[in-house]
């Protein structure tokens, strides 16, 4: 059990991440009475988006108003907050020690990945500005509020026409722009079936009046109004400075994610990952969920090892 005043620079878990994952996590361990620093840069993946979706009781919230509520929450139970970066991470498990930006130096008994992933965006002008907005990727996240529209999604590397079939459900006025991606045979019946436009000519721009986007360009100048445009980004793995301790990143088709058994735990022992940065297709409420799984792993973890160093002081004292 945690001490009853806990020291902020050694503590029994380290999380290196404050969003929806790393605060379950956080307030799960909190809430077992263990000492929790929790390290974050303050720049969430969802940032850009006007509301959270899908998420149970908060239908809507800005994302930024339920990290603010998760923050609460933490230090509800005693979590302490630091917003800083991990420059360097050493150490093996039951003794980690981790270097901050900030010039301080906090040791942990375990260490907890949830800094999420970056998504790297097709290479087309103007994605960027429009990213959160008008320019999507998860029909889940942010469908319902494009219902009806028109709707352009650009083809992927990885399974081209799945974003299009999805939004299809959400609009009869889809448009695939392939990018140069080739359809099975399967696919270009697939799309011809549900009536899904598609262009084979490639996108080169956006066309943007009002601060709304109304419209692509394509390589013949022709521009195909749309409102809506969805895209594959590319998901890069925020790991850090645990990288330097060997954590596997597995390259995928998608991007990257840290390599995780079922429990959670990377490979190297005492490090875990939860959220996006193991899970990377996962919304908010699913991130949270394996925050609060990871969280309860991690305390079992601990209790294994109290458990062991009880039984042999027990031991010496009755030898």
């Amino acid at each position: 059990m945690s001490q009853e005043t806990p020291n902020p620079d050694r503590v029994d878990v380290l999380v290196m991440g404050g969003g929806a994952a790393g605060l379950s996590a956080g307030i799960c361990l909190a809430r077992s009475r263990r000492s929790v620093l929790l390290v974050d840069e303050g720049r969430p993946r969802n940032a850009p988006a006007a509301g959270v979706h899908n998420l149970l009781g908060h239908e809507g919230i800005a994302p930024l108003e339920l990290l603010r509520r998760g923050r609460a929450d933490l230090a509800s139970y005693g979590g302490s907050l630091r917003e800083a970066a991990v420059a360097d991470l050493h150490g093996v498990k039951g003794g980690f020690t981790a270097s901050l930006d900030d010039g301080s130096t906090v040791r942990a008994r375990r260490v907890v990945l949830a800094g999420g992933v970056v998504d790297r965006l097709p290479d087309v002008p103007g994605l960027a500005e429009r990213w959160g907005t008008d320019v999507l990727h998860c029909p889940y996240c942010h469908g319902w509020e494009v219902r009806d529209r028109r709707i352009g999604v650009l083809a992927g590397a990885v399974m081209p026409t799945h974003q299009a079939q999805l939004f299809r459900q959400l609009s009869d006025d889809v448009t695939l722009f392939r990018q140069g991606q080739p359809l099975t045979g399967e696919e270009q019946s697939a799309v011809e079936a549900r009536g899904i436009r598609v262009v084979d000519d490639e996108v080169v721009g956006l066309e943007v009046r009002d601060d709304r986007l109304t419209g692509v360009v394509l390589a013949s100048g022709e521009v195909v109004p749309v409102d809506a445009l969805a895209v594959q980004t590319r998901l890069a793995t925020r790991a850090g400075a645990a990288a330097r301790l060997g954590v596997e990143v597995a390259e995928l088709p998608f991007g990257s994610q840290v390599t995780v058994d079922v429990r959670g735990e990377t490979t190297v022992p005492g490090v875990w990952a939860a959220g996006d940065v193991a899970q990377p297709m996962a919304q908010v409420g699913a991130s949270a969920a394996h925050g609060t799984q990871v969280g309860a792993m991690v305390n079992m973890d601990l209790v294994e090892d109290e458990i062991a160093e009880a039984l042999d002081d027990a031991n010496r004292v009755n030898a």
